[in-house]
């Protein structure tokens, strides 16, 4: 987008993260012109609405790519990271191949982010399960994950998730712990088998590892687990605020039974600062957001009337 000059293109760049459709026709220019192309890529997911006209160019750029150089990996994962939030099937084709060509390198970061995508377009990807399935014994600590949740979005196979799942639950490393119980949550009720070890990881050592695992356990055994979910959650929340995002959501589903948890949502929003993931902005007013709204649902009309400190702030 050089020849339409950086005002222009930081104008039009802030149109798209909008979601305005009138960036279309620059961002259309800077891809087919293949001039700061990088910087159209950058704005390109915010636009599902003209999908249509974004993703062959995409697929065009991602094709183009030397995917055999380590210096590439930036700019894959743009475009790929682009064709995610899109959801466009029409992609998928340009996926895999992408995908086949960053196994054969060894391009593992690459690997992980088409998986992402894959796993975005679910069962319209299910071509790309034998691609796929090998993966999921993959030696990258990433790779491994991020395979079996593309395995599962693709074909929604329990038989063949859950006990790759289960093996990832006795794993060492605490994110693939994480990543695992997360996926057995989005499966629910049909993977109990991982309520016996998913209760056992209720006492890990590590706070993020028990949130998770909660979590997982609230989506899958319901209302008999709320007690132990709830206990488990609150306390690490207290512990590691930077847990809060994580536990907030899990109480918003928990509905209810989420009741007991009133006074330390109160006692976060009374801080003029929030921990949150990160400690951003962003996160802290989704926690504003999701606490004030738990506690509207879940307070008596007395606790409602009370005023919560944060509220004077």
């Amino acid at each position: 987008m050089r020849c339409c000059g950086r005002s222009h293109q930081d104008a039009v760049r802030a149109l798209a993260r909008l979601g305005d459709a009138r960036a279309l026709p620059s961002l259309l220019a800077g891809l087919d012109s293949d001039v700061d192309a990088w910087r159209a890529i950058q704005v390109a997911g915010h636009l599902p609405q003209v999908a249509s006209e974004l993703v062959p160019r995409l697929c065009d750029h991602l094709r183009r790519i030397d995917l055999s150089q380590q210096r590439t990996e930036m700019s894959a994962n743009a475009i790929l990271s682009a064709l995610a939030t899109l959801g466009d099937p029409a992609a998928v084709t340009a996926v895999v191949d992408a995908l086949g060509t960053a196994i054969r390198h060894e391009q593992h970061g690459i690997t992980r982010s088409a998986l992402k995508v894959l796993a975005a377009f679910g069962r319209a990807a299910a071509g790309a399960r034998d691609t796929i399935r090998p993966l999921t014994t993959a030696s990258d600590a990433h790779v491994r994950p991020a395979a079996l949740t593309a395995l599962w979005a693709v074909g929604s196979d329990v038989a063949e998730v859950m006990p790759l799942l289960l093996g990832l639950l006795n794993d060492r490393i605490t994110f693939r712990i994480n990543d695992a119980a997360d996926l057995l949550g989005e499966i629910g009720p049909p993977a109990s088998a991982a309520l016996p070890r998913l209760r056992n990881l209720l006492t890990h050592d590590y706070e993020w590892v028990r949130v998770h695992c909660a979590a997982a356990l609230w989506e899958i055994g319901g209302e008999a687990e709320a007690p132990a979910v709830l206990d488990t959650v609150l306390q690490a929340m207290a512990k590691n605020p930077a847990t809060a995002n994580h536990v907030v959501a899990c109480l918003d589903r928990m509905g209810p039974l989420a009741a007991p948890a009133l006074p330390l949502l109160r006692e976060q929003l009374a801080l003029p600062r929030r921990g949150g993931r990160f400690q951003s902005i962003d996160h802290d007013e989704e926690l504003q957001r999701i606490g004030r709204t738990l506690i509207a649902r879940l307070a008596t009309p007395d606790e409602v009337a009370a005023p919560v400190a944060g509220d004077l702030i």
